[in-house]
């Protein structure tokens, strides 16, 4: 059984790839950054006070399983 050979295509190829993306492809990445710096504030990092949801969780898993 004869396995079939591809040629390459008759037509060259270009040089340069030419990519064409919509407004939004571009706007809506930037629009996004923009919210999370203005959400971020000053931009200092502060630790989290008191115990957290999950901490208090676990706490409680290790309290039952320590009986």
């Amino acid at each position: 059984m004869a396995a079939r050979t591809y040629t390459r295509s008759p037509r060259p190829a270009s040089a340069g790839v030419e990519v064409r993306l919509p407004w939004w492809a571009v706007a809506l990445p930037a629009v996004a950054f923009g919210a999370l710096l203005l959400i971020s504030g000053s931009g200092e990092a502060h630790a989290a006070t008191g115990d957290s949801a999950i901490g208090q969780l676990l706490e409680r898993i290790v309290d039952l399983l320590a009986r």
